[in-house]
């Protein structure tokens, strides 16, 4: 490990990024200490973003995810808890053997860490070690609570006997990987100076990054830069390590926090994407990367993020956890570069940098002066992709999709970028195709019973037609579909909206289903009791009833999915840092 103090070790870290290649094979990786200009962003969605009430990911999910974040650059993945099932265990496995030697689209040269997260029990470490064992880049990221209200009601032990077992679960570990991270779970409302006794033990075992967790989301910004700021002063050996940040977001302070952090010497942020996780949310990736962008000349931080994939994989986040993002989110929200007041447009027509103080196409948003219709070709068609940041996509792929193009361009005049992204997330973010919808016809009106008649394919071809009733157009197609289908789906959440202006816009639909045929979400707590695992699909056409059609059949289909793989969303061991 290396500290940039100093001109003889800014030349050592030089040596190291020279001599990369050689470093990746023998596993090694440079650690910024506090003080060095290098931000790793340790991305958390696949763990604690899916620990979001709700919110259930397929192995094929979490892999495609996961191929995302590698393209925007994410330094460290952090792709589930191993132990919590072995639908879990599976997902880390896979990721680290698919995802993790993937360099596609990396500035840095080297490619993302696989992680996965462990309690501190020697089964639990090993069970992650069987997991990510498999990418050439990994770590093991342990964990155990050091508040006095969790160590005396949840784990029951003493401040030494937690000091021992922490310092004994990293030494494990060490034996089977030379990366790995320890959090102090609650650092928030942990004793500092005991909080230094724990990590100064830790780092003499052998921890290469200390994570100080802001569990329950409880400090304000001073707060947390001054404890961030006391542990780095007061813990033994604490320039050796890098320093992280994990915010939670309950008093609405993550991003902030972690900001704090980096200013008082955190060289690695924890982020999900959409600032998705437990309760409400964590760090948001796309925040804090945009705020280093923003005063990077001020800051002078540097990281490897490909910011123009940003907006990207919100989307794919948002398609395949069913999360929306609101309107006024920062910088991916459907707001968040739009003007409407007179006086911010009159500025803006004179200058961008009057009211905008980034600009779009950064975040992957850019406008076109390019106008596609239906006269436009593949040529121009596969451009505008590239601009907006799908630039991954196979031939036969991308004639599906032009061909779904030129179908658009038939029933709307322009079709816009909002247009374009829609359609690709309806195209591309999809289940696995059970069934597939081949056509519907509905009856409807104000003063008769509503009827649809639905026609499904099954993946090997065989064709099902048949008719049902219901209390409106909606609610007919859905009762269509279940009679084919035979799932006792239940209805749990329906959102429909315009992707723009005008009668000829497209409509996107999103909903939510529960397994009526299983059972529901075991938990201890009261309140997860009685709610059924969602699974969320999404649907996209000008017309409105078969966009609802087929976000009702993407969800069916991942039920189905979901059947077959014998995943269950169950509680996590352990408690979430």
């Amino acid at each position: 490990f290396f500290s940039h103090s100093g001109n003889k070790m800014k030349g050592v870290a030089r040596f190291v990024h020279r001599q990369l290649n050689d470093s990746i094979r023998r596993g090694a990786r440079f650690y910024p200490a506090p003080g060095d200009k290098r931000v790793v962003f340790f991305d958390t969605t696949l763990r604690d973003g899916e620990q979001s009430p709700g919110c259930t990911l397929t192995v094929e999910e979490k892999i495609t995810i996961a191929r995302q974040l590698s393209r925007l650059g994410v330094d460290i993945c952090e792709a589930g808890f191993p132990i919590a099932s072995e639908g879990d265990f599976e997902a880390v496995k896979t990721i680290a053997k698919e995802v993790g030697p993937l360099l596609d689209g990396r500035t840095t040269g080297e490619p993302m860490r696989i992680c996965g997260l462990s309690r501190a029990i020697e089964a639990d470490i090993h069970r992650c070690y069987s997991a990510v064992k498999y990418a050439p880049l990994h770590r093991i990221h342990t964990f155990l609570a050091t508040s006095d209200i969790h160590l005396k009601y949840k784990l029951m032990i003493s401040r030494e006997q937690c000091v021992q077992r922490a310092a004994a679960a990293v030494k494990y570990a060490r034996t089977l990987v030379d990366d790995v991270e320890f959090s102090p779970e609650d650092s928030g409302r942990s004793d500092p100076d005991f909080l230094c006794e724990v990590l100064g033990a830790v780092i003499e075992a052998g921890a290469s990054t200390l994570n100080i967790p802001d569990t329950v989301g409880y400090n304000t910004p001073d707060q947390y830069a001054a404890r961030m700021k006391y542990l780095i002063d007061n813990t033994k050996n604490s320039h050796k390590v890098t320093w992280s940040t994990h915010c939670h977001n309950d008093l609405g302070l993550a991003t902030a926090n972690t900001f704090a952090g980096i200013l008082n010497g955190a060289r690695q942020v924890e982020v999900t994407i959409n600032g998705i996780g437990e309760r409400a949310g964590n760090t948001s990736l796309e925040e804090v990367a945009m705020i280093l962008h923003v005063h990077q000349q001020t800051l002078g931080l540097e990281d490897g993020l490909n910011r123009q994939q940003l907006y990207r994989t919100s989307q794919l986040v948002t398609a395949y956890t069913g999360m929306a993002v609101q309107p006024n989110k920062a910088i991916v929200g459907a707001n968040a570069f739009a003007h409407e007041a007179g006086i911010h447009q009159d500025g803006m027509l004179k200058n961008r940098e009057t009211y905008e103080i980034m600009r779009p196409d950064t975040v992957g948003l850019g406008a076109s002066s390019l106008v596609l219709g239906k006269h436009s070709g593949m040529n121009a068609f596969s451009n505008r992709l590239t601009e907006l940041g799908y630039t991954d996509l196979g031939t036969e792929q991308m004639r599906s999709i032009f061909a779904r193009f030129k179908r658009l361009a038939d029933k709307k005049k322009t079709v816009t970028d909002h247009d374009l992204r829609c359609m690709l997330n309806d195209e591309i973010n999809q289940p696995r195709d059970i069934w597939v919808l081949e056509s519907i016809q509905v009856s409807s009106g104000n003063n008769m019973t509503s009827t649809t008649t639905c026609h499904l394919r099954t993946a090997d071809g065989r064709e099902h037609i048949d008719a049902a009733t219901g209390n409106g157009p909606v609610d007919a197609i859905f009762q269509s579909i279940n009679r084919i289908t035979g799932i006792n789906a239940i209805l749990l959440d329906f959102e429909i909206k315009s992707i723009s202006g005008g009668s000829d816009s497209m409509g996107e639909v999103r909903v939510a289903l529960g397994d009526g045929d299983i059972a529901l979400t075991p938990s201890d707590d009261p309140e997860l009791k009685n709610q059924h695992t969602k699974f969320f699909g999404h649907g996209a056409d000008t017309d409105i009833l078969y966009a609802a059609a087929k976000a009702y059949i993407n969800s069916i289909n991942r039920i189905l999915s979901a059947r077959e793989s014998g995943q269950r969303r169950v509680s996590k061991t352990g408690t979430p840092i």
